[in-house]
């Protein structure tokens, strides 16, 4: 493969999924798959959300999500493009907060592979979300226990 197969990032920048849906889009690729994770309204407190705050250790996140990368290549090997960004800094509603694009030559394989992306970056990446709304905040009380990428059922 020549072309770059991997686009990983953890960035305050607003996301661009058509960008990285382009960047994903291969000659030989007939499945292109786009997830945006999005700021809603709704909240664990009650409140009509306004904006989001995310924070983390960038790097260890960036290591984490490429982890999750290389263990759906594994499980997909015939995946062309796998690109997952995650916002930090404030996030309004309706902004996506996480993207993964992925690509193959046939949709199963990219459905697959960008569900499993989605869901392992939830549980293996430490992310940290304050929620706000009009005269409040709060750190989320939505967690899991953060797992290693290799404690995944295989």
């Amino acid at each position: 493969m020549d072309e770059a197969s991997e686009w990983v990032a953890v960035s305050a920048q607003p996301l661009a999924p058509d960008e990285l849906a382009a960047w994903a889009t291969r000659r030989d690729c007939g499945a292109v798959v786009t997830f945006c994770g999005t700021a809603r309204t709704t909240s664990t407190f009650e409140h009509e959300i306004i904006e989001l705050d995310y924070e983390t250790d960038v790097d260890l996140a960036e290591s984490r999500i490429r982890a999750v990368t290389a263990r759906a290549r594994e499980r997909w090997p015939e995946v062309r493009a796998i690109a997952v960004h995650h916002r930090i800094g404030t996030v309004l509603v309706r902004e996506p907060a996480v993207v993964v694009v992925v690509s193959s030559p046939h949709r199963r394989e990219a459905f697959e592979a960008a569900q499993f992306c989605i869901d392992a970056v939830k549980r293996t990446v430490p992310m940290w979300k304050r929620e706000v709304w009009q005269g409040g905040s709060a750190w989320s009380e939505q967690s899991e226990d953060v797992v290693d990428v290799g404690d995944l059922a295989p």
